[in-house]
């Protein structure tokens, strides 16, 4: 059976496991990272030495790197479907997943440690002020892109929509104030009617 090792408040984790569910596959997850520790140990780091979750095993075959991780399973069990088989909506997949880890996640996970994990008396109002900004003009970026489609490639959900999901998510459960964007929202509604989504993504903030 697949193991998974990571903590379900993790964005990266969420990923990978929204993955794991959206393919129905069996796994065994054990937390770690932040307070469940185990990423700086010799065998966590023999696995992967970043010491950063996820990391699967995968009946022996290694794996870290939460896009990697998802765009692995999506091609091993769903070519075609979670995994597109067309060249060119592959790769738009692709260019939006790489686009949260590029672009959208430093401004987002700014905001987020700052205003979740960080005591309100030691907050950089300046700083959230700043990546908010940031966070909504990209996030427009991504509304503009969604017009007229109802996935991230189209008219069918991909593996593409799994990263910039949970980004999504995440974006409209910060209590911050933010530009409307219509598209975003229509799609991320989409979202919320799959039970893998509701699942993983949709928990609490800490």
């Amino acid at each position: 059976m697949l193991k998974i090792w990571g903590r379900t408040n993790s964005i990266n984790v969420q990923k990978a496991l929204w993955c794991l569910d959206e393919l129905g596959l069996p796994y065994e997850r054990t937390d770690a990272g932040m307070a469940f520790g185990a990423v700086n140990e010799p065998w966590y780091r023999a696995m992967n030495p970043n010491g950063r979750v996820p990391v699967i095993d995968d009946e022996g075959f290694v794996l870290w790197e939460s896009n990697v991780i998802v765009r692995y399973l999506a091609a091993k069990h769903a070519a075609g479907t979670l995994y597109p088989e067309k060249i060119t909506e592959r790769m738009n997949a692709e260019r939006w997943m790489e686009w949260c880890s590029s672009t959208l996640n430093a401004p987002i996970t700014a905001v987020f440690w700052q205003l979740i994990r960080t005591p309100a008396d030691k907050r950089d109002a300046k700083a959230i002020a700043e990546a908010v900004k940031t966070c909504g003009e990209l996030f427009g970026m991504l509304d503009a892109h969604l017009a007229g489609r109802q996935f991230i490639t189209g008219e069918r959900f991909t593996m593409g929509d799994i990263p910039t999901g949970c980004y999504a998510y995440r974006w409209m459960a910060l209590q911050v104030e933010r530009p409307v964007h219509p598209n975003l929202e229509a799609w991320l509604e989409r979202l919320k009617l799959r039970p893998a989504f509701r699942k993983n993504v949709m928990l609490p903030l800490t």
